[in-house]
């Protein structure tokens, strides 16, 4: 049986990773921070409280785990919403260690047996802000900005042991999350809630947002056979992003 392991895989785009696994017939193995979320998973999947940059817990999890088919790095945060001279250091630096420390975390430690086994799919969590940049999310842009830039590392140096990576740019998914992005948003630009939210619709060509399960859906075609070519690629799933900053 195929093993992923599913970073913050306890909520949002993780949780509808780690489902869309499942029914796909994956041994499952999901880490988050949240041990309340993460006691709440189904009981036949591998479900451990791990912080994405505690490099001991993570090398142990990975190590439990076994030698992975699919690494699917999905652990982050959104980070400060504010102009760049108001983003406090610590901010800056919990947000990108939490999305790109995350993610070169579970790289570094999944790939040896990867290597090993002549095989393996590496799937990062990124987003739009990592391709066009956002404004009042700088710590965020940067850090998803970086994680293409290790995602194509990864790719030309595994990519001889036959070991593919590719990375995955969300647009706005639904989900708590994002609203309190929303939230945020509308205190730093002096917009409601549902200004802002139909910016972001309106910013992209679908005119919407997307839903979790989309993103689910395509990391489980990048793990698949019919992507065993498909190796150091930037796929939005995002309706098509037009404009990252409409102001109705």
């Amino acid at each position: 049986m195929s093993r992923v392991l599913i970073t913050a895989g306890a909520s949002g785009i993780g949780l509808a990773m780690a489902r869309v696994f499942d029914r796909a017939g994956y041994k499952v193995w999901v880490s988050d921070v949240d041990a309340e979320a993460v006691a709440a998973l189904p009981s036949h999947w591998q479900a451990h409280v791990c912080d994405a940059i505690d490099e001991a817990g993570v090398a142990d999890l990975i190590a439990r785990a076994g030698p992975l088919d699919v690494l699917c790095a999905n652990a982050g945060i959104a980070g400060p919403t504010a102009q760049v001279e108001d983003v406090a250091l610590t901010e800056w630096r919990s947000c990108v260690s939490v999305n790109l420390e995350g993610a070169f975390l579970a790289a570094k430690h999944a790939l040896p047996a990867m290597k090993a086994a002549g095989r393996g799919a590496m799937i990062f969590t990124s987003s739009t802000a990592g391709i066009y940049g956002y404004p009042n999310r700088a710590p965020y842009a940067a850090a998803k900005w970086a994680i293409i830039g290790l995602m194509k590392t990864v790719a030309m140096e595994a990519g001889p042991f036959g070991v593919r990576a590719n990375a995955i740019c969300p647009g706005a998914v639904e989900g708590p999350r994002m609203e309190g992005v929303l939230a945020r948003e509308a205190a730093a630009k002096g917009m409601s809630r549902d200004q802002v939210y139909a910016g972001y619709a309106a910013g992209t060509s679908m005119r919407s947002f997307v839903e979790a399960e989309d993103v689910a859906d395509m990391a489980l075609f990048l793990a698949s056979d019919a992507a065993r070519r498909v190796s150091g690629q930037v796929i939005a799933v995002d309706g098509h992003t037009e404009n990252p900053d409409p102001r109705l």
